[in-house]
């Protein structure tokens, strides 16, 4: 015979057991699930490798996040649009496609133009910049650059002239051209050296939406400040590689 004092702890010891192992009635839960990305497309936007307020005080944090996810996605989602139903285009890089504009349908062509060349110019844009960076390049880079403008110096002061010199929006580029030379140039737009046949090494963003927020109108104080992110170690090793 169990005793009452038994047969309470009997009771009790079931019960505990129950609050820890699942009835071998019960279903089993349903697996956890992220929901899938939408399917926009065969272009992506690229994330940032560093947080939003790496680039401080240069650069300010709600620039980057308006430049970077507000500005670069319209892009990418544009030019999803522009390629949607054109097995040909959307197997293609942001590259091909820039690298010969004439070959594109006409009806979209413009489309491709400005968000093809908005996807990629930015995309190397983001990489071009780095936390604690400036400074000088060095190696063969360096001495390119000193072959070129004389001296680093020189080479700052043409770059800047570009840029401040773009009336409205554009670029600014320190660009390899077929004859592996260096040039600076300038472009309008999102219009970039990959549809002329030039190599970009560096650019500078000058639309009015990289830098309004912090440096309004100045944009030549933009640019003083943006020498000081620049990520040469990113520029001698695109240089070093195309120069291969």
């Amino acid at each position: 015979m169990m005793t009452r004092r038994e047969a309470l702890k009997t009771t009790a010891l079931a019960a505990a057991c129950a609050t820890v192992l699942p009835s071998a009635t019960a279903q089993p839960a349903a697996p956890v699930t992220m929901p899938a990305p939408a399917a926009g497309g065969p272009f992506t936007l690229p994330p940032l490798s560093y947080l939003y307020d790496a680039l401080e005080p240069h650069i300010d944090a709600q620039t980057m996040r308006i430049h970077h996810d507000k500005h670069h996605q319209a892009y990418v989602t544009n030019l999803n649009a522009a390629v949607a139903g054109n097995a040909d285009l959307e197997k293609k890089s942001v590259e091909d496609l820039l690298k010969d504009l004439t070959a594109l349908p006409e009806a979209v062509r413009a489309k491709i133009q400005n968000n093809g060349g908005g996807h990629y110019n930015h995309s190397l844009f983001w990489q071009m910049m780095a936390k604690g960076a400036g400074g000088e390049p060095k190696g063969e880079l360096a001495a390119a650059i000193d072959k070129k403008f004389k001296d680093f110096a020189g080479f700052k002061t043409e770059l800047t002239t570009a840029a401040t010199g773009r009336f409205g929006s554009g670029w600014a580029w320190l660009v390899l051209g077929p004859d592996k030379q260096l040039a600076i140039e300038s472009t309008a737009n999102q219009d970039s050296p990959i549809s002329a046949g030039k190599n970009v090494l560096l650019g500078i963003d000058v639309w009015e939406h990289a830098y309004y927020l912090k440096y309004q109108n100045l944009r030549a104080d933009y640019i003083k400040a943006w020498f000081n992110v620049v990520n040469w170690d990113f520029v001698a090793d695109r240089y070093g590689k195309l120069m291969a």
